[in-house]
């Protein structure tokens, strides 16, 4: 064993430390790859030891000259039947060790010197092989959903003397079924399961819960569940959740079931949801059943799925194939800054994904069983990624399945707040988000004395609401195992009849500030045009006061698709703007009223006060439906009962005229922006420096306000910067690419992406839609099919 005068000062990483050994931090080189990875045994950096040489980069930097450098080659798996089943208390996918999947190969060597096989007696090596890695880490969290005892189980009253107790444990109490029995654990009644969710696991009827429907009793088992050491499925209907019982074992003695030498005999509800999620099978055949084509190269680069990743991986392939994106992300000639910790720096990331995207590197086929008829991707693990996108957030910080227009909006504000800071090292660099902005004009008339108002918002995306009109079902005939179950189907609706609804006029009761008239008409246009318009299509319907996704198809072509009916003309010289000082009590966006009647259906419900107004402000007084549906979408907001702060409702106008906290001020100074600046943002926003940071990120060239010695900016429409693109070229879009749902809910199911791309020259050359599937990338197939149910259409300004 060699040695090193730079072996000092070395430490094994602690258990917080970060040990970054499975993919470099500033591209998707590997252990996996035939030069392996270095290990930075002085940070724990992982950095590539191939022909791009990040290791010795990072070396060079921060004087970190000595590394571990690791190379793995996969082992064939074995089997290891007749375990017995590990008890389940959470949603998680079991990690095997690396010693059961890999033969690792090691060399401890000094990037400086040039010196390999160094010697090192301080289990530093054996510390880094063995530490949680971001994959690990994921791998272990995945589907987390930690169950616990609710005030049911621990309450539970046990009837002495039942009716519904027969002491037939083998089938359903009302019908012929054997499997995926149920026990009240109240009453001891056995009754099938539900119909299951997406076909997951074995069918029910619904006996069990028709059960606790007409008795209230809250608590029952799944018996197939059962095993000896008293675990189970344990259900509480009045909290409609998994739980778990103290005392199982006691409660199940109660009615004759002893668990004593008891077999699990079917698949927990966890372990059904775990599989479906991780093997959903989205299909990659045509119409005529032949599997599509998988696609190579430059810009077809497949991610892997993390557990349930693919709402980000479907996003992030729609974001990285716009221009935008490219031409700021993706720069091979133009190495990143310096950064300690570049795993934890949004910029160095997003550079590490466009490069893994769109240069080639990686999309290779893999070498997979030889029946297949052809291989697909191993694709990238977004993990550095997803872990710096959810740092913080209550949802994406999880390993939960999430919606994926919410991270859309939510990357888009990190990537805009990132770049006030990228500027200093990088200062040609613009802003992509840019290309989404534009500004809606939002026009109010009085009835009574016809007086006008005009304010305008700017945007980044629209989410317009999908009309649901089911179609005729034909009469069923019943038959010996036919329960007569027909899908529904919806009436087709155009993408122009969501806009045409979108920018309707509508009228709202409002009071007028000038005149006292309880009405006003309302009517929302384009006043600029994004070069990259985001739309997310609401195809959701109040069942049961239970918002569910419907099928609604929208048809949406391939042809340029004219917006110049909805751009904004603007006040008209005939037209009389409501005074000033008629503003603050005028009808406008800022002086909200929920509609009484509505405010007072949504609290019957059981909703707070807060939530109800929220929701009618957000669904804009339409109707109790759509506004209960708003609060089932946003029941997890974190702010969801934060009152709302609407500056102009009796302070004088939007801004109000209290004094901005200097501190705030001089924090907000510290990220770049000016003192009048940050000042208008801080009375923008009610002092909330979070909402602060917000604004001034979509208000770029806001004037800001002086204080006393100057006048502020008056506020009149004029007083808002445009955004978006500023001429007045015809507006004309074409779709550019789709995210599409697989699923009754936007937290189960599957997302893909297709996206219009040119096709390699191998397939013609040309345009063409490429289906991304997580790994999987290939000739689109069924895009056209899919398009009419896409959650999240972007389109591109044609001549942009």
């Amino acid at each position: 064993m060699a040695t090193c005068p730079h072996i000092k000062d070395l430490a094994p990483p602690k258990p917080t430390d970060a040990v970054y050994r499975e993919d470099c931090t500033l591209c998707f080189d590997s252990i996996d790859d035939p030069a392996g990875l270095d290990v930075c045994l002085h940070c724990f950096n992982g950095g590539c030891a191939g022909d791009r040489t990040h290791s010795n980069l990072h070396a060079v930097q921060f004087s970190h000259p000595l590394a571990l450098n690791i190379k793995r080659t996969r082992k064939k798996k074995e089997r290891k039947d007749g375990q017995p089943p590990e008890k389940i208390t959470k949603l998680s996918i079991q990690a095997e060790t690396e010693q059961d999947r890999y033969d690792t190969k090691t060399d401890v060597h000094c990037l400086a010197c040039g010196t390999h096989d160094l010697a090192m007696d301080n289990g530093i090596v054996d510390a880094v092989l063995q530490a949680n890695t971001f994959a690990r880490e994921a791998e272990v969290q995945a589907w987390e959903q930690e169950l616990k005892p609710c005030q049911h189980t621990q309450t539970l009253k046990q009837l002495s003397d039942s009716e519904y107790f027969t002491g037939d444990l083998s089938k359903c109490k009302s019908c012929e079924l054997k499997e995926n029995l149920w026990l009240c654990l109240t009453c001891g009644n056995i009754g099938c399961g539900r119909k299951m969710f997406m076909n997951m696991g074995p069918p029910g009827n619904n006996h069990q819960v028709d059960h606790n429907a007409s008795t209230g009793h809250p608590v029952a088992v799944k018996l197939g569940s059962l095993t000896a050491d008293g675990h189970a499925d344990v259900h509480c209907y009045a909290c409609d959740e998994e739980v778990i019982d103290p005392d199982l074992v006691k409660h199940l003695l109660h009615w004759k079931v002893d668990v004593q030498g008891r077999t699990k005999t079917e698949k927990s509800v966890t372990e059904m949801q775990l599989e479906h999620n991780l093997t959903y099978d989205f299909s990659m055949t045509t119409a005529e059943g032949k599997e599509l084509k998988a696609l190579y190269g430059p810009g077809l680069t497949g991610l892997k799925n993390l557990g349930n990743s693919c709402y980000l991986a479907s996003i992030l392939q729609s974001l990285f194939s716009m221009p935008e994106f490219q031409k700021r992300y993706c720069q091979p000639d133009q190495p990143p800054a310096p950064a300690l910790k570049p795993a934890e720096d949004l910029e160095v990331q997003l550079r590490k994904m466009a490069d893994g995207l769109l240069s080639g590197r990686y999309s290779v086929p893999e070498n997979t069983n030889e029946e297949q008829e052809q291989s697909w991707q191993r694709g990238l693990a977004p993990a550095m990624l997803k872990h710096l996108i959810g740092k913080g957030h209550s949802e994406f910080s999880t390993m939960r399945q999430q919606d994926a227009f919410e991270l859309l909006l939510h990357l888009l504000k990190l990537i805009s707040r990132s770049q006030q800071s990228a500027r200093v090292q990088y200062p040609d660099a613009n802003d992509p988000v840019d290309a989404f902005r534009f500004v809606m004009e939002q026009r109010l008339q009085c009835l009574t004395c016809s007086k006008v108002r005009y304010s305008l918002e700017e945007m980044e995306n629209l989410s317009v609401a999908v009309p649901v009109k089911k179609l005729p079902q034909p009469e069923v005939q019943m038959t010996d195992g036919d329960k007569g179950e027909v899908k529904e189907e919806f009436e087709p609706v155009t993408f122009k009849q969501c806009l045409d609804d979108y920018t309707k006029q509508e009228y709202v009761e409002l009071k007028c500030g000038e005149c006292g008239g309880p009405e006003f008409s309302k009517q929302t246009k384009f006043k600029t045009f994004p070069t990259i318009l985001a739309v997310n299509a609401r195809r959701f319907e109040l069942i049961n006061w239970v918002p569910t996704k419907q099928d609604v198809p929208v048809i949406v072509g391939d042809e340029l698709i004219d917006f110049e009916p909805y751009r904004s003309t603007g006040k008209q010289p005939d037209e009389v703007e409501l005074p000033e000082d008629a503003a603050a009590s005028a009808p406008a966006k800022n002086a909200f009223v929920p509609d009484q009647g509505m405010l007072d259906q949504l609290t019957a419900m059981g909703f707070p006060e807060v939530r109800c107004t929220k929701a009618l402000h957000a669904t804009g007084n339409a109707n109790a439906d759509m506004a209960a549906s708003w609060l089932f979408e946003h029941m997890e907001d974190p702010d969801i009962d934060v009152p709302m702060d609407l500056p102009g409702a009796g302070d004088g106008g939007a801004g109000g005229g209290s004094a901005a906290d200097p501190e705030k001020i001089e924090n907000l100074g510290n990220m770049g922006f000016s003192a009048p600046q940050a000042r208008q943002a801080l009375k923008e926003t009610g002092g909330d420096m979070e909402r602060a940071v917000d604004w001034l990120f979509s208000h770029p060239d806001a004037t800001g306000d002086f204080g006393d010695d100057e006048p502020a900016a008056p506020s009149t429409s004029e007083a808002v910067p445009p955004a978006g693109v500023k001429d007045t070229r015809p507006a004309k879009f074409a779709l550019n690419s789709i995210v599409c749902h697989k699923g009754s809910s936007i937290h189960a199911g599957h997302y893909v992406a297709f996206v219009k791309k040119q096709l390699p020259q191998s397939e013609g050359g040309g345009e063409g839609w490429v289906l991304f599937n997580d790994e999987k990338v290939a000739l689109g197939g069924e895009a056209e099919e899919m398009g009419r149910f896409a959650y999240v259409y972007f389109f591109r300004r044609e001549g942009v």
